[in-house]
């Protein structure tokens, strides 16, 4: 797996100027936004996208035949996307969120608590979505995957209206609830929703081994 994230990491360095542009942004975003939550998203989110583009690297002119010539197991090739993704996501919600908290510390307008909990209710999301993202683009590639894709995060955001919609019919503020609940049950939800979502992870890692097992070149 080392020399696969090494390879991931190479081909990370031919998208540098990009790579740039994105450290840029993150960091104006984290001195001069008004909401300092939405920095840590963004970058968290941007840069988990990256394992995706990696996989379309390895499909690009019949690439996949030749990775798979290697002394590689097709497990380890799908365990290293999401090390890969997790690696990359991680280190961008541990900067952004790092800068966020200083540039909140320097103007003192939001607390620092309120604003880690935030953080922290970012990695569930996080988690779901490399666990949705990566077996879809495992199993289609490059231009099927991204309907999939498209269509996939589709279909949670009607769920999730739905629910909101049904709350709402019942007479219930879920996010006046949220916000009504005291910082040690944010906590505990922040907890419970990173565990959950990290098993959903470890679920989605064992469909994608089984995907590309299955999977021709």
């Amino acid at each position: 797996m080392k020399g696969l994230l090494i390879k991931d990491f190479k081909l990370l360095k031919m998208q540098k100027n990009f790579f740039v542009v994105m450290i840029v942004i993150s960091v104006g975003l984290a001195l001069f936004s008004e909401d300092l939550s939405f920095p840590i998203g963004f970058s968290t989110f941007v840069f988990s996208l990256f394992s995706l583009s990696s996989i379309s690297y390895d499909e690009f002119d019949n690439g996949s035949p030749f990775l798979f010539s290697l002394p590689i197991t097709r497990a380890d090739y799908a365990a290293e996307k999401y090390a890969f993704g997790l690696i990359l996501a991680f280190g961008a919600w541990l900067c952004s969120t790092l800068l966020v908290l200083i540039a909140a510390a320097v103007r003192g307008s939001v607390p620092l608590t309120d604003l880690l909990l935030t953080a922290l209710l970012i990695l569930p999301f996080l988690f779901l979505l490399l666990s949705i993202m990566l077996p879809i683009q495992l199993k289609f590639g490059g231009e099927k995957g991204r309907i999939a894709l498209i269509g996939a995060i589709g279909a949670i955001f009607l769920a999730a209206f739905l629910v909101i919609q049904i709350a709402q019919a019942c007479g219930i503020d879920l996010l006046l609830l949220l916000n009504r609940l005291p910082a040690p049950s944010v906590g505990a939800v922040a907890a419970v929703s990173i565990l959950i979502t990290f098993l959903l992870l470890l679920l989605s890692l064992r469909i994608s081994i089984g995907i590309v097992n299955r999977k021709e070149f």
